[in-house]
């Protein structure tokens, strides 16, 4: 592993990002009546993409944009600027992380097909908010304005083929509802809002939503760790994994999730009460098994569909020997077109060797061989034993390198240590599939007396 790339600069990152960060501080003040300082960061944005195909059509829209006067289509042709440079961010990174892992990175072979377009009227009702917020800017929304997303949402939802659009409009609103009147704010998420604007925007468009390029798996699938996102209304987990096809090609890295909507009661190991039934993979990365696959559907960008019925438990297997034996000879995936963006890079590495480091503020960093990788323990879930000191008093490592904050970071998923001299691993999702940890015990149990008590409410209220 090239541990001196995890520091080195990225040839034209910052200059990209540069652009990037011009044009998001334009959408804080908005559109309507642009001032000097919005016109030049319009401006920067068409100057980043002038080598492009994009470029005309951006140079129009930044000086429409700049006058007061930009249009649907101005405004749809800034976001695709956007999108193109933070893909091209996401290249490169993705090209380092190549780089410090040696691993080959598999090439796209079949094109997405498109879609039926669904809903065409309602996707123009979405863009004409989403361009209603750009002209009002994040200090200029309030409550009559965010609430214009509620019908477009309501319209969109009956349609299986506008979910996506639908939960991301959703969201995207409700953060901004949350946030109202944006006169008021103190401090306001620019790159996150100007993400989510961006791609809602692109979204919306004839041809944006593809049906994904499909194959079959066949093979035994070895678990690497879970990934656990929680919010206050839904959690999800994502099983990263080897997979090792039947007919003896090249091992790939890939991964399948399962989410789940949950009450705000529901919080620790209790989250796996939500998440066990919906899918088997998670106990048997609870319990280090690998499961044997059979005609199980996988997209190009190494997302399992997954089905119970196609996949059964297999034998035992410890992921630090997987992550030691075949980790470095499998291939990672490609990303689709419009999810390539530095927040989607999730790599599962090992490092060994390191020694811990305590940086001002707490934060811990691992050092190998004179070079640092800050660690992020924050994304580390309640939801199992793996904790802070376990990383602290760590000699081995498996999780995910990302990109945060302008410097490669890595989640821990899981770790090998020493407990009453005795080297373990500690895994964050080793209560997925249950547990007798007194701590999680007493999780689980609080999750199921709440469910209990939230089933029993609402059996009352649809009786009344």
């Amino acid at each position: 592993m090239r541990t001196d790339l995890f520091t080195d600069p990225v040839d034209g990152l910052d200059e990209a990002l540069s652009a990037v960060d011009a044009f998001d501080r334009v959408l804080v003040s908005g559109l309507l009546r642009p001032r000097p300082d919005q016109a030049a960061g319009l401006t920067a944005l068409a100057t980043a993409v002038a080598g492009t195909p994009l470029a005309a059509l951006v140079a129009e829209a930044a000086d429409k944009a700049a006058a007061g006067a930009a249009g649907e289509d101005h405004l749809v042709a800034l976001a695709a600027a956007r999108t193109a440079l933070m893909g091209s961010v996401h290249d490169a990174l993705t090209e380092r992380v190549a780089d410090i892992t040696g691993r080959r990175r598999a090439e796209r072979n079949t094109p997405d097909a498109a879609a039926d377009e669904p809903g065409a009227n309602v996707l123009a009702a979405a863009r004409a908010w989403l361009c209603d917020l750009a002209r009002a800017g994040w200090q200029g929304i309030d409550h009559d304005l965010v609430a214009g997303a509620a019908p477009v949402v309501s319209a969109m939802l009956p349609d299986p083929r506008l979910r996506r659009q639908a939960t991301l409009l959703d969201g995207f609103a409700a953060e901004l509802a949350a946030s109202c009147p944006g006169a008021t704010l103190d401090r306001v998420p620019v790159r996150r809002w100007a993400d989510l604007w961006t791609r809602a925007m692109l979204l919306t468009l004839p041809g944006a939503v593809r049906t994904q390029a499909l194959s079959t798996a066949t093979g035994r699938l070895l678990p690497l760790g879970v990934d656990v996102q929680e919010h206050a209304t839904a959690v999800q987990a994502q099983v990263h994994a080897v997979f090792e096809p039947a007919d003896g090609t090249e091992p790939r890295l890939v991964q399948a999730a399962v989410s789940a909507p949950k009450p705000d009661t529901v919080v620790g190991a209790g989250l796996w009460q939500l998440l066990r039934p919906r899918m088997s993979l998670l106990a048997a990365a609870g319990e280090c098994r690998t499961m044997e696959l059979d005609g199980m559907p996988v997209t190009e960008e190494g997302d399992l569909l997954w089905d119970d019925a196609q996949a059964r438990t297999g034998e035992p297997v410890e992921p630090f020997g997987t992550a030691r034996i075949i980790l470095s000879t499998a291939t990672d995936p490609v990303t689709a077109p419009l999810d390539r963006h530095p927040a989607r890079i999730a790599v599962p590495v090992l490092l060994e060797g390191y020694t811990v480091e305590d940086e001002d503020g707490g934060r811990l960093s691992f050092a190998l061989a004179g070079h640092r990788l800050a660690v992020d323990t924050d994304r580390i879930p309640t939801a199992g034993p793996l904790t802070p000191e376990a990383v602290a008093a760590s000699g081995a490592c498996l999780g995910l390198l990302r990109w945060d904050a302008g410097e490669f970071v890595l989640q821990p998923l899981a770790v090998e240590t020493t407990v009453r001299k005795k080297a373990v691993a500690v895994h964050a999702g080793a209560w997925a599939g249950g547990t007798t940890d007194k701590v999680g015990v007493r999780a689980e149990k609080a999750a199921t007396d709440s469910v209990a008590v939230l089933r029993e409410r609402a059996g009352k209220l649809l009786r009344a």
